[in-house]
């Protein structure tokens, strides 16, 4: 069972973050979360990502060729 760790987390909104109790209650988890660094971000795009984003949106566009080649 995943439980807060109430007196942590009290430690780090009211001394780490300087919060006064009135504003510490006032947030939600996920706002408390993102102001302690803790927010799930996205991962950084790896090289398929890359290599798929280039292909769909190239820097320039092929000249076509009229000699039928």
């Amino acid at each position: 069972m995943n439980r807060f760790d109430w007196p942590a987390l009290i430690r780090a909104g009211l001394q780490g973050l300087r919060l006064r109790p009135e504003q510490f209650w006032e947030l939600t988890p996920v706002e408390l979360q993102m102001m302690l660094g803790q927010a799930a971000g996205h991962a950084p795009m790896g090289r398929t990502g890359l290599d798929a984003l280039l292909a769909a949106y190239p820097d320039e566009k092929q000249m076509e060729r009229d000699d039928g080649a």
